[in-house]
Formats: structure tokens, C-alpha cells, sequence
């Protein structure tokens, strides 16, 4: 690389950071339903192929803008391009009278009536279920004791067995056997502020989280990286609060008590046992992920009772995107070939 190319990749590197962030792919949606904070949208098929609508939901940590993140890196974008017709549940961002939310309130009273709404709009008898993170590890609860017939459920980097989880082994370690314990400050505060949810994801992720930026001074000279760079970073800023009852149910009930991997969560008076999902079953891992090591994440295809059920591990760290607007391979093999096609 000569002078001048030398020194206009880093102007374009520094100009960055004074630039206005860029807006999110804004694929046409439409709100079809509202309950305190939280939406559920539709996003029509492009053109339809697939009776059988998919249902995304989110995390409890970001906001799901992700998944419309920018033109040609939209996971939505690239569903309905497809032929399906997307819903999303918006969680929203809870406020401080959401402090006493717990798990149970998230899955009964926005998954568990979001999918309802969901079979009542699409008028199909069954539906796909896809959860993201924290939003998968939601998604398996519900999926584990819902009334909703689930046709196939996708879990993206979710984690389900929290006792193997490498990252401040010591610290869990001393949760469990009640060394340490957090719930005191936790009900003092109520919700816990976005940016103290930011500092928790930099500190798991550290020394990770340097290599964007060297990234970006690498490529500073390709304006289409640039702008899906910035469009990333926009989201790895829109951390959201955490309301302290569940964070209490993290620390205790999965961090401390396993009950997921254990079968003895109840939600809504119903044991949440994994071996009651039937449905088809992807789950997706990513090597390199230190947010949720793909260790957490496995352990759920040995407690199903699917019989069909797929592992499927990327090379890659904690988000997954699409592949230049398309579905990545092992989704577009994988869930055309399991979805009602319409006639």
C-alpha cells in the first residue's frame, strides 16, 4: 500500500467516529400487537412460498435491531426475500416499574400470547420458533411447555447448560455454593442500568472486543465494510436495562441451580422439561463465541425428545449474520425443506 492510500485509510478510520450512525434496513413491518413495552411485528413475505411463519425472539441484553441491522445484512430481510412471513417480539426497553419481571413474566405473558397472536394472524395451525442468545434460551423454556403447536425450533447461540461455562469459573463456582451472592444489591437497585449491562458483556468478551476496531483500521479503505461496521457498532451500543427479577433468576435458578439442564423450572405451573419438545430441532453454535461458549449451548441435543435435530457450529464469535442478504447455508437447507410450502 503506497503513502496515499496509507493516509487516506486512516482518515476514513478516523473520520468514523464523527459520523451520525447509520439507520437500520427498515424492512416494511407492522405492529399487530402491544402489551406494556413490548411489540409483536409483522413482516409480509416478499413473495410467500412458505405457509409456515417464523417467530424470532430477541435477547433480554440488546435491542433486536440486529436482525434488521442494515441492507444486505438483515436476518428478517433475507427470511422474507425468502418467502416467509416474519414476526418479531419486541421486548422493548423495560423501565423501573419493571423492576419485579422475572423469566416466567417474559415467556407467559409476551412469548407464550405473541405466538398466539401469531397463528391467530398468519390463520396457520403451526409455526417456527427461532431464538437468539438469552432469546433462545426463552425460546426453549416456552418451547418446553407450550400449548402452541411448534413445528421446528432454531436456537442460535442460546445457552442452556449453565454449569460449564469456562468464563469466571471461579466466581460461578462461589455463586453456587453461596459464597457470593448478589440479590441484596440487585433488589436495592430494581433494574439494572444499560450501561452496567454494556460493562458485564465487555468484561466477558475482553481481549475480543479490541478486534473490531483493528478490523476496521484494516479495511478502512472499503467503504462497504465501513458502513456495515458502523451499522454493527450502533447495535453494540443499544444495550437495554435488565430488570432485577430476572436477573435474580439468572444468578439463582441457572447459574446456581442449573434447573434448565436439571428439569426443575416451572413456568406458569407447568414443569419446563426439554424432553417434552418434539419439534424439529437446529441448534447453531459458533467456535469462537467467549459471550456463550458453544459448551452451554449442546447439551440440549441429548434432553429432546425431537427426532429430528441438527448441531451446527460456526466459525465465527458470538453474532451471526446473514450471508451477503441471503440465508446462510445451513438455514436455507435446512428450514425451507421443514416448512408447510403454500400450494
Amino acid at each position: 500500500m503506497g503513502l496515499v492510500e496509507e493516509k487516506q485509510r486512516w482518515e476514513r478510520f478516523l473520520n468514523v467516529w464523527r459520523e451520525e450512525p447509520p439507520k437500520g434496513a427498515e424492512t416494511p413491518r407492522e405492529a399487530i400487537w402491544k402489551l406494556n413495552k413490548a411489540t409483536l411485528w409483522y413482516y409480509p413475505a416478499v413473495n410467500k412460498r412458505y405457509a409456515t411463519p417464523i417467530y424470532l425472539i430477541y435477547s433480554l441484553i440488546n435491542q433486536a435491531t440486529i436482525l434488521d441491522l442494515s441492507t444486505g445484512s438483515s436476518v428478517i430481510e433475507a427470511f422474507v426475500d425468502e418467502g416467509f412471513d416474519v414476526y418479531l417480539i419486541d421486548f422493548g426497553v423495560p423501565g423501573y416499574e419493571d423492576k419485579d419481571l422475572t423469566m416466567e413474566d417474559y415467556i407467559v405473558k409476551y412469548i407464550q400470547n405473541g405466538a398466539r397472536r401469531v397463528l391467530r394472524h398468519s390463520g396457520v395451525d403451526e409455526l417456527s420458533v427461532m431464538g437468539f442468545c438469552l432469546g433462545g434460551t426463552l425460546a426453549a423454556i416456552y418451547a418446553s411447555v407450550a400449548k402452541e403447536p411448534i413445528k421446528n425450533l432454531i436456537l442460535d447461540v442460546a445457552p442452556i447448560d449453565f454449569f460449564v461455562w469456562p468464563t469466571f469459573s471461579q466466581w460461578i463456582q462461589a455463586l453456587r455454593v453461596e459464597e457470593l451472592s448478589f440479590e441484596r444489591l440487585i433488589n436495592q437497585v430494581g433494574l439494572i442500568p444499560s450501561r452496567h449491562m454494556e460493562a458485564g458483556v465487555r468484561l466477558i468478551t475482553s481481549p475480543m472486543y479490541v478486534s473490531p476496531y483493528l478490523s476496521l483500521l484494516n479495511k478502512a479503505n472499503n467503504e462497504q465494510y465501513v458502513e456495515k461496521w458502523r451499522a454493527f457498532r450502533r447495535w453494540t451500543k443499544e444495550h437495554i436495562p435488565m430488570p432485577g427479577g430476572v436477573l435474580n433468576q439468572l444468578l439463582n435458578d441457572f447459574l446456581r441451580g442449573n434447573k434448565i439442564v436439571e428439569g426443575a423450572l416451572t413456568v406458569d405451573g407447568k414443569r419446563a422439561d426439554l424432553s417434552n419438545i418434539k419439534a424439529n430441532l437446529l441448534v447453531i453454535a459458533s467456535t469462537y463465541d467467549r459471550l456463550v461458549p458453544k459448551v452451554t449451548t449442546m447439551k440440549i441435543m441429548d434432553l429432546v425428545s425431537s427426532e429430528d435435530k441438527t448441531y451446527h457450529e460456526l466459525q465465527g464469535g458470538h453474532a451471526t449474520l446473514t450471508n451477503n442478504g441471503k440465508l446462510p447455508d445451513y438455514l436455507q437447507d435446512w428450514l425451507p425443506e421443514r416448512s408447510t410450502p403454500l400450494h
